[in-house]
């Protein structure tokens, strides 16, 4: 998750916990790549979901502590840079689409540039006071969330991903074109993780860990996917609804 930063200068120092968290992210982004190098696809894919899940933990820890930094937030997107930009690419093209020749490492490297365009445009916005419950195109780690369980699914039913080169190289394009797009996705920032929430959405939560946990390579595919469309469906939602109101 791209984290929310300050702009107050550091006092001497770093923050300990918020920026170890960020450098387990970078460990697992690292490893991913490495381990699509050796053909590990599988753990590939789980090393860049780790690496979600501190990047998730880094940004609210540094919020709740108060250990908020310059240092932190411009070491977080770097982070950013290599776990969802290159690690994805490159375990994308390790697994399925270095098939396709030079317009195979075309694609993982458009992949690499679009998230790479997205923290820069995301980083130019962090002067905004206000957290928008909406981001402006998909965020960089929902989109290395997609192309992981994207891996993770095809590798566990495909024995070849040379079957699966085209319409995987065709899927990251339209990934890498809706991160640097204008479209309207719903973000998680706002949650009040201290506050109530209605009875009926902890019974959501029970039940996708459950799915979650039966099959994760299937669920969490699935779920991304519905993330990453719904972007372009809300749009067009709101697009129409606007025109409807300028005719009335």
């Amino acid at each position: 998750m791209e984290q929310d930063r300050k702009t107050q200068p550091p006092r001497g120092g770093i923050y300990l916990l918020p920026n170890l968290l960020t450098t387990i992210g970078l460990f697992a982004g690292f490893y991913a790549v490495v381990a699509g190098m050796n053909r590990h696809f599988e753990v590939a894919a789980i090393a860049i979901f780790i690496a979600m899940i501190a990047d998730g933990l880094d940004g609210r820890v540094a919020r709740l502590t108060g250990t908020q930094s310059i240092f932190g937030g411009h070491y977080d997107s770097m982070a950013d840079m290599l776990s969802f930009g290159a690690a994805p690419g490159l375990v994308v093209y390790s697994w399925s689409i270095s098939y396709l020749g030079k317009f195979g490492w075309l694609v993982a490297f458009l992949y690499t540039a679009a998230t790479a365009l997205r923290l820069a445009r995301f980083n130019t916005q962090l002067h905004e006071p206000e957290v928008k419950p909406h981001s402006q195109g998909l965020t960089c780690t929902a989109a290395a969330g997609m192309m992981a369980s994207m891996v993770w699914l095809g590798s566990l039913y495909v024995s070849n991903g040379e079957i699966l080169a085209i319409p995987v190289a065709i899927l990251t394009v339209m990934v890498a074109g809706l991160m640097v797009s204008t479209c309207r996705y719903y973000v998680f920032k706002k949650i009040d993780f201290k506050g109530k929430v209605p009875f009926f959405a902890v019974v959501i939560a029970v039940f996708t860990i459950t799915a979650v946990a039966l099959d994760p390579p299937e669920i969490l595919f699935c779920l991304f996917l519905i993330y990453v469309l719904s972007g372009p469906v809300i749009t067009f939602w709101q697009v129409r609804k606007m025109k409807r109101n300028k005719k009335y």
